[in-house]
C-alpha cells in the first residue's frame, strides 16, 4: 500500500461486513429483506447451461441502471452465448464463473465482491449485481445511467473570453472534464464515500509533486472525520470541514468552472467534486484569489490589470460609501464643501428619519430586491429588480422617506458590489456593509475606524486549511507572489506558482522561455 493508498484509506469495519452465503435462493432472501418495500429494485433470476441447472439472478434499481447495458450486454450475453458451453463445463461451477466473469460479459467494468452491505451500496449507486449459485460472491456491472443533465455555460461565473463548459451534477462527468485539461498521469482523482444513509460520492483532486501535502492531508483528515445521515451539496462539506465558521468569509471557494478548478490545481491546491452537485471546492483559498476572475489570465495584461484594480476600487466603494456618507452626515459636516452641504441640507428638508436610518431602509429595501429577483424566472426577475428599484426609489423620494442623494449612493453601491466574481465572498462584504452603516452612525468617522480595523484584524488572525487568508499580502516567502495581485504582470514574467502553497514543484514556466528568444528566433529566420 503505496503513500496515497494509506491516506485515502476509507474501509468501513469489518464488523459491518455481511459475508455472502453460498446459496442463491439464501442471499436474494436478505437482500429482499434488506431493500424490502423498495418496488423501484429489480430481480431478474434465469437459468444457463446447455442442462440449464446453473442459476443466476440480477438485482438492479430501476431508473439509476443503464436497461440497454443490462439486457443486450448481460442478460443476452448469459441466456444465449453461456448456452453453448460444453456439458463437462458445466459440472464444474468454479470453472463456469471464471468463464462468466472473463469472457461472457462484454462490458468494461466488472469487479468481485463477497459482501452484501457492499452488493446494497451498489445497486442503489445505478450499478448491476450480478449472482451466482452455490457461489459466495457477486459480479458487480458498471451500468450506472441515470438521466443527466447536459453540459451547459455556468450561470454563476459567467466569462466574456474563456470555456463555455460547465460542472453537472455527475461526478463522472465533473472528473472528465478536469481530466481534459490536465493530461498528466500525475493528476490524481480519489474517490470516498460521505454520508452514513446518502453514502454520497465524493472525489479529491491533486496533482501529485505539485500539491502541498500538508494542505492534502489536513483535507483528507477532515473529510474522513464527517459523520453526518447525509451530504446533499458540496455547501454541506464546505461548512463541515472549513476553519472557521463563525467569519463572514467564506475560507472555501466553490466555482462551476472546470478550468478554474484546474488552474488551482496546478497552483498545488485541492479540489473537492461531490456528486449532485454543479459546484466544486477548491482549497485553501485567500482574500486575493477570490478577488479575481477567470477570463483575468485570458486577457492581455494592461486590459486584465485595469480591471482588476477596478474590481478593488469597487470593492472598497461597495461596503464603506453608504457608511462613510452616513458618518460625514451625521459628525462631520465640517468636512463637507459648504456649497455641497448647503445643497444636502435643502435635499434632506422633511425627511423626518436621521441619515443612519434612512441608508438601513434603501439597503434593506435592496437587499429586498435582490433576492426577489433571484428567487423569481429568469427575465421576471430581472424585470422585477429594474422595475422595483426604480419605483420604489422614485416613490420613496416623492413621499419624503428618503432624500435623492441617499438614493444616488445606494445606487452606486450596488453597483460597485456586482463586480465582485464570487457570489459568496460578495454576500460577505453586505454583511459588512450593514454593520459598518451602524457604527458610523453611533460613533462617526472613528465607528467607522474602528469597525475597518476589527475587520482587519479578524482577516490577519483568519486561516484556510493552515494558509493566512490574507496571503500574500501578510506572508510570503518571496516578492515574485505580489505579480498576481492588484495587478498582473505579463505571463512570462509569472514563472513561479505560488511559494506560499507549493512547496515542491515551484516552476511552472520554464526558465530557458523569454520573450528576448522569441525576437531573437525571429530574427534568425528573418
Amino acid at each position: 500500500m503505496n503513500y496515497y493508498e494509506k491516506l485515502f484509506n476509507t474501509q468501513e469495519d469489518t464488523q459491518n461486513k455481511i459475508n455472502m452465503a453460498k446459496g442463491l435462493e439464501e442471499n436474494l432472501k436478505r437482500l429482499k429483506e434488506m431493500l424490502s418495500n423498495c418496488d423501484d429494485i429489480i430481480y431478474r433470476e434465469f437459468n444457463v447451461g446447455k442442462d440449464q441447472k446453473l442459476k443466476f439472478a440480477t438485482v438492479y434499481a430501476e431508473g439509476l441502471a443503464d436497461k440497454i447495458i443490462v439486457n443486450e450486454y448481460v442478460l443476452k450475453n448469459l441466456m444465449i452465448l453461456a448456452r453453448i458451453t460444453e456439458p463437462e463445463v458445466n459440472s464444474i461451477r468454479e470453472k463456469v464463473y471464471g468463464l462468466i466473469k472473463d469472457g461472457v460479459l462484454s462490458v468494461s467494468d466488472l469487479k468481485e465482491i463477497d459482501d452484501l452491505n457492499e452488493v446494497v451500496n451498489n445497486v442503489l449507486s445505478g450499478e448491476t449485481v450480478l449472482l451466482f449459485d452455490k457461489w459466495d460472491k457477486a459480479i458487480v456491472i458498471a451500468s450506472k445511467g441515470w438521466p443527466m443533465r447536459g453540459i451547459s455555460e455556468p450561470e454563476t461565473d459567467t466569462v466574456i473570453r474563456g470555456s463555455r463548459e460547465g460542472f453537472t451534477e455527475t461526478l463522472r462527468v465533473n472528473t472528465a472534464l478536469v481530466r481534459r485539461r490536465i493530461r498528466d498521469s500525475k493528476f490524481k482523482i480519489k474517490q470516498m464515500r460521505i454520508g452514513r444513509r446518502s453514502k454520497t460520492d465524493v472525489a479529491v483532486l491533486f496533482i501529485d509533486g505539485i500539491v502541498n501535502q500538508d494542505i492534502l492531508k489536513t483535507v483528507v483528515y477532515r473529510l474522513k472525520s464527517i459523520e453526518i445521515d447525509g451530504i446533499l451539496e458540496s455547501g454541506y462539506i464546505e461548512q463541515l470541514i472549513e476553519d472557521n465558521w463563525r467569519s463572514p468569509f467564506p475560507q472555501v471557494q466553490s466555482t462551476e468552472r472546470p478550468e478554474k478548478v484546474a488552474a488551482a490545481l496546478y497552483e498545488g491546491k485541492v479540489a473537492i467534486i461531490v456528486d449532485n452537485t454543479p459546484f466544486a471546492l477548491i482549497l485553501p483559498t485567500t482574500f486575493n484569489a477570490l478577488i479575481q476572475a477567470t477570463e483575468d489570465y485570458n486577457e492581455r495584461v494592461l486590459i486584465t490589470s485595469i480591471i482588476r484594480f477596478l474590481r478593488y476600487t469597487a470593492m472598497l466603494i461597495s461596503v464603506i460609501l453608504p457608511a462613510l456618507y452616513v458618518a460625514m452626515l451625521a459628525f462631520h459636516p465640517g468636512m463637507i464643501p459648504t456649497e455641497l452641504a448647503l445643497y444636502i441640507a435643502g435635499n434632506r428638508d422633511g425627511v423626518p428619519f436621521p441619515a443612519v436610518i434612512e441608508a438601513l431602509i434603501m439597503e434593506g429595501a435592496l437587499e429586498l430586491l435582490r433576492e426577489a429577483g433571484i428567487r423569481l424566472p429568469g427575465p421576471i426577475g430581472a424585470t422585477i429588480g429594474i422595475i422595483g428599484g426604480l419605483v420604489l426609489g422614485q416613490a420613496a423620494v416623492d413621499a419624503g422617506i428618503v432624500s435623492s442623494l441617499m438614493i444616488i449612493v445606494v445606487a452606486i453601491t450596488a453597483i460597485s458590489s456586482y463586480s465582485n466574481p464570487n457570489y459568496s465572498f460578495a454576500i460577505s462584504f453586505r454583511m459588512l456593509r450593514f454593520t459598518y452603516i451602524m457604527a458610523a452612525g453611533f460613533l462617526g468617522l472613528y465607528g467607522l475606524m474602528l469597525a475597518i480595523l476589527i475587520t482587519l484584524i479578524h482577516l490577519c488572525n483568519l486561516k484556510s486549511f493552515g494558509i493566512p487568508y490574507l496571503s500574500p499580502f501578510i506572508y510570503y516567502t518571496s516578492l515574485k507572489d505580489f505579480k498576481d495581485t492588484f495587478i498582473r504582470v505579463p505571463l512570462h514574467k509569472m514563472k513561479g506558482r505560488p511559494q506560499f502553497i507549493a512547496k515542491e514543484d515551484k516552476d511552472r514556466l520554464m526558465n530557458k522561455f523569454s520573450r528576448d528568444n522569441l525576437k531573437r528566433g525571429e530574427d534568425n529566420n528573418g
